[in-house]
């Protein structure tokens, strides 16, 4: 692969814009594609994705394009930012179209598709084949990154040599990279936290404390690791940047909108209504489904991610989950 390969980014969201900038910002050759004409349109106008990243500027270098096969052409690099819920539609175009076969594919969405219960890498090899593929999560406010506070993410491969790749094509002064291979802990790590910070935003909004935030965050961690595990994860990821660093940040950051569907939540907002004021997909709602059902499949206990279930989809009111969770039958650590 050349020093500097041709990138494509898929999904101008937040993450995706900041990824494009960064990128942009050390010098790559960077085409950002979003599926809404009018979106990309205004972008090209203003040079600003008002919608998911305002305030940040989107280096003029920076082809943006809402032509999903003027995209695809001839890249080394294609970074999958699309929602966790519409990759696989997304990845159907992608095939339809035809692709580069020998291009690195990273995934940066972070979640587990419904019904199928599957991570996004599986869902990625279902679509597209045996496609050199690598994921990248950790603690990273797209806001933050783009305004350039100092960050660290880890990429993981089984590909070691594609994960070095990246690695030096990502990393920067401000934006440290790790790699390791455990792509399974890596995805479920940056997909289960959101349901562990839905609850932390429940607890805001019922005006509970550090404490209760803490004793979530504690027990959440547990039962994201007892899940991987089964899922045949490594222990030490959970406890890493893409583990307990991910879910630390998402659980108390303002800009987080997983916390901030909790708190809505917490405050008697009904789901609907919190979800219908939002531009930005809040991949918690989604993926407590799928945590709800992946616990019962393998028999994994999950009691928090089972009441921030009932919360969302049983309409259980909150202050009753979290009185039964307290009241939950005593047991060692």
């Amino acid at each position: 692969m050349e020093n500097r390969p041709d990138i494509v980014i898929l999904g101008d969201g937040g993450w995706g814009t900041t990824l494009s900038v960064l990128l942009a910002r050390k010098g790559f050759k960077v085409t950002l594609w979003g599926a809404f004409a009018a979106n990309i349109a205004y972008m090209k106008n203003k040079r600003e994705n008002k919608k998911f990243l305002p305030g940040i500027k989107i280096p003029g270098g920076i082809i943006l394009t809402s032509d999903l096969r003027a995209a695809m052409q001839k890249k080394d690099i294609v970074v999958l930012a699309v929602p966790s819920q519409y990759i696989r539609s997304v990845l159907k175009k992608v095939k339809q179209i035809g692709y580069p076969r020998q291009a690195i594919y990273l995934s940066v969405t972070k979640g587990i598709e419904m019904g199928t219960l599957k991570r996004i890498s599986e869902v990625i090899h279902d679509e597209l084949g045996a496609v050199k593929l690598a994921v990248l999560s950790g603690p990273t406010i797209a806001h933050e990154v783009a305004k350039g506070v100092p960050t660290v993410a880890v990429i993981a491969a089984h590909n070691r040599k594609a994960g070095k790749i990246l690695q030096n094509i990502f990393m920067s002064g401000r934006f440290r990279i790790y790699t390791n291979t455990d792509v399974t802990g890596v995805e479920l790590g940056g997909s289960l936290k959101n349901v562990i910070a839905i609850a932390c935003g429940i607890s805001d909004g019922l005006g509970f404390g550090a404490n209760t935030k803490a004793a979530i965050l504690a027990r959440g961690l547990a039962e994201i690791s007892r899940l991987g595990l089964a899922m045949g994860a490594g222990s030490r990821t959970f406890s890493g940047i893409s583990g307990l660093g991910d879910l630390v940040t998402t659980c108390i950051s303002p800009y987080s909108r997983n916390r901030l569907v909790g708190e809505k939540i917490g405050q008697g907002r009904k789901l609907k209504q919190v979800i219908s004021r939002m531009q930005m997909v809040a991949e918690g709602v989604p993926t407590a489904k799928s945590a709800y059902a992946l616990s019962l499949k393998y028999k994994v206990d999950m009691p928090i991610a089972k009441e921030v279930y009932n919360v969302l989809y049983k309409n259980k009111p909150a202050l009753k989950a979290f009185k039964d969770l307290m009241a939950r039958e005593k047991k060692e650590e």
